[in-house]
């Protein structure tokens, strides 16, 4: 059985099913819809295999389906096999979660249930109750990536495999693939698997010459000549993006640094400006982070952030053909020497 811990992170949990440690009962809920299905993939073909499916792997889903008929299927025993696997799919639209409950109370240990309930949380029953206040099952809610915490999700998943990645690689692979977590764990995995051996560490130089990022012209070095305000790297970089449209289009470059002035922003009115504070404030778990913006902060006062997040949503209403003939990369430029000199 899995590790009696109330909470369990995406990796821990993976890490228990790798080793054939299953809980009786896996409620999987949340707005990641990409952790649900995976923990749910990875239990099945952890337990099953391929003959043992035909018998012992019970699939229903929640608006067709009477939750007794759920509890009856998994109150059976698994036939030539060490486990059953029962799994509710869609179970957001099933009204009836809470009479699982009973059974929850001294479920099986050869059986694994699965409740995937995606894109909101199962609402606080008895369900929950009982799971917490018997220790029988995990419930994991697959919380909402965005700009602020994937790149802890990426060092944390780099770090699961045992390998090490570079600050500069881990922000090089986040403008790559913005938060898209099946192509995150898909390009890290390609990157462990020519890894040497004994060196299992992903460098910029490494992002670069297998994925085609330009570790010295990308909007990670953008944003990092923007906040100190050096104008003549800002536009050698500009100048290499309009030379490779397709890998570096102004809408990512703007999306980037919309998030940057508005974290910049929320560092800047922080009520307490301690490195904890501004990782309190834009909502990370990274030193690094808070540094970057402390450091920004000697450069852009808090009205300068305001003015320059209006003149992102210019450039979005101009790019979009509205009062401008230019085109994005004109636009990118007027922006860039906006942002420089406010």
């Amino acid at each position: 059985m899995a590790a009696k811990k109330e909470t369990l992170s995406y990796i821990e949990i993976c890490n228990d099913i790798a080793k054939g440690n299953f809980a009786p009962i896996y409620v999987l809920m949340g707005e990641e819809s990409f952790y649900i299905d995976q923990i749910e993939n990875m239990i099945v073909s952890k337990a099953l295999s391929n003959d043992e499916k035909a018998f012992n792997l019970t699939i229903a889903y929640g608006l067709d389906t009477d939750i007794r008929s759920i509890i009856n299927s998994c109150r059976r025993y698994p036939i030539m096999s060490n486990y059953q696997v029962v799994i509710l799919r869609e179970a957001q639209n099933n009204k009836e979660l809470d009479l699982i409950s009973k059974y929850a109370e001294n479920p099986l240990e050869s059986t694994i249930l699965i409740i995937c309930h995606k894109h909101s949380n199962v609402k606080a029953g008895e369900l929950t109750k009982t799971l917490k206040a018997k220790n029988t099952g995990i419930i994991f809610e697959s919380k909402k990536i965005n700009e602020n915490n994937v790149g802890q999700i990426i060092t944390d998943y780099v770090n699961s495999k045992g390998a090490k990645i570079d600050t500069k690689a881990t922000a090089m692979l986040k403008d790559f693939v913005g938060t898209d977590l099946s192509r995150i764990f898909g390009e890290i995995d390609k990157l462990y698997l020519i890894l040497p051996e004994n060196n299992k560490h992903i460098t910029p130089e490494i992002i670069e010459r297998n994925i085609g990022i330009s570790k010295d012209f990308n909007n990670f070095e953008l944003e990092n000549a923007i906040r100190v305000k050096n104008a003549l790297k800002a536009n050698q970089i500009i100048n290499y993006f309009e030379k490779n449209p397709k890998s570096n289009p102004p809408v990512l470059t703007v999306a980037v640094l919309f998030s940057f002035f508005s974290n910049l922003l929320l560092a800047r009115t922080a009520k307490v400006k301690t490195e904890q504070g501004i990782m309190d404030a834009i909502g990370t778990k990274s030193p690094y982070r808070a540094k970057i913006f402390t450091d920004a902060m000697k450069y852009y006062s808090t009205a300068g952030c305001v003015n320059i997040i209006g003149y992102l949503r210019e450039f979005d209403t101009k790019s979009k053909g509205i009062n401008s003939r230019q085109n994005e990369y004109q636009l990118l430029r007027e922006l860039i020497y906006k942002i420089l000199h406010s």
